[in-house]
């Protein structure tokens, strides 16, 4: 390309963000645009979060604003690594490593594809930046606490299928609550992820990411307890939508439930479902997303190939199961066993 035609970083940040718009949630691509506008393209609030974050989504600055230029008036074939370098120290200053981190993240996928769609090559990323403080893993459950979990939900036939679905499928509560009869397939023994839930109770016709549609298969527990709830499952109207509904008002039998089979919003999920079940059988108390934690460790701890937990977990990248969710289930002394059935074979 000749130079003088060559895009700014502005630009090519524009250029990618088309590339999202359709393959990832609405909510998702609105987070793009804060992080690769508010620290990557500026001009760059000083100020605090709050007021960059208005600042991002309105544009209106504050009085006596004071501003930071970055890197969005550059041309790509100018940029160069130095540059970078001072831009993710600047970032880093002024908003933390985290914020600086994910930025470079983000920068890195920009170039790339300017690199493929614009034929200019790309700076490579600069080395030995400061990192991002370490994060505290979640908290999730032992096989021993989930086995607990696991044998109260079957027959508690109300309500088990709601706590125990996560740890058996792996999915985000989002995908919990979206998710829809028409998409349990008995015959292929698959459950297909298509949509989520958003927090209004609205179904968005797309996951987080496109890797998120996918499909998981059922174990024998899951397929039997998802059997015997299809008999009970609050309606709507007279047909079968939500697996997850509100429940409605239970009567004496044999009259029929009161309502229910509407969208279940999240937070009477973790009050009605999800909080109780740990406190009555005095398990500690975790996330309904470190549900999904527990899941890709399990499976990594049973040896299960990162790539096809990562299939499964709906991860484009099976970087991101390993960096991000799998953490240890066992204790140090199962690695040392292992080592000693190796040596001693």
């Amino acid at each position: 390309m000749d130079e003088r035609k060559a895009p700014t970083v502005a630009q090519a940040i524009e250029h990618w963000l088309q590339t999202k718009e359709g393959n990832v949630k609405s909510s998702t691509l609105m987070g793009y645009k804060v992080v690769v506008y508010g620290a990557i393209r500026g001009p760059l609030l000083i100020g605090s979060r709050q007021e960059r974050a208005d600042f991002t989504e309105t544009g209106i600055p504050p009085k006596n604003a004071r501003f930071i230029k970055l890197l969005g008036h550059i041309k790509l074939s100018d940029l160069t690594t130095a540059m970078i370098r001072v831009w993710h120290k600047t970032i880093t200053e002024q908003c933390g490593s985290y914020t600086a981190n994910r930025a470079k993240s983000h920068l890195k996928s920009i170039l790339a594809l300017a690199e493929e769609d614009f034929s200019i090559r790309a700076p490579s990323m600069p080395t030995g930046l400061a990192r991002a403080r370490h994060k505290v893993k979640k908290s999730i459950l032992t096989t021993e606490h989930i086995a607990k979990l696991i044998a109260a939900a079957k027959n508690d036939l109300e309500q088990g299928i709601y706590y125990a679905f996560a740890f058996l499928a792996g999915t985000r509560p989002s995908e919990q609550l979206g998710l829809l009869w028409s998409e349990v397939d008995f015959d292929r023994n698959v459950i297909r992820i298509r949509r989520i839930q958003e927090r209004d109770g609205s179904l968005t016709e797309m996951t987080k990411t496109e890797a998120g549609t996918r499909e998981i298969p059922m174990s024998a527990v899951l397929r039997e307890m998802l059997l015997a709830w299809r008999v009970r499952c609050p309606r709507l109207g007279r047909e079968l939508h939500r697996v997850f509904p509100g429940p409605g008002r239970l009567q004496e039998w044999p009259k029929p439930r009161i309502g229910g089979g509407g969208p279940l919003l999240y937070q009477n999920f973790r009050k009605r479902y999800w909080a109780p079940v740990f406190a009555a059988l005095g398990l500690p108390y975790v996330t309904p997303h470190s549900a999904r934690h527990s899941f890709i460790s399990m499976l990594q701890a049973q040896g299960i190939e990162i790539g096809l937990v990562a299939q499964i977990a709906g991860h484009a990248n099976p970087t991101v199961t390993l960096g991000h969710y799998t953490q240890a289930v066992r204790d140090g002394s199962a690695a040392i066993a292992a080592l000693d059935r190796a040596y001693s074979g």
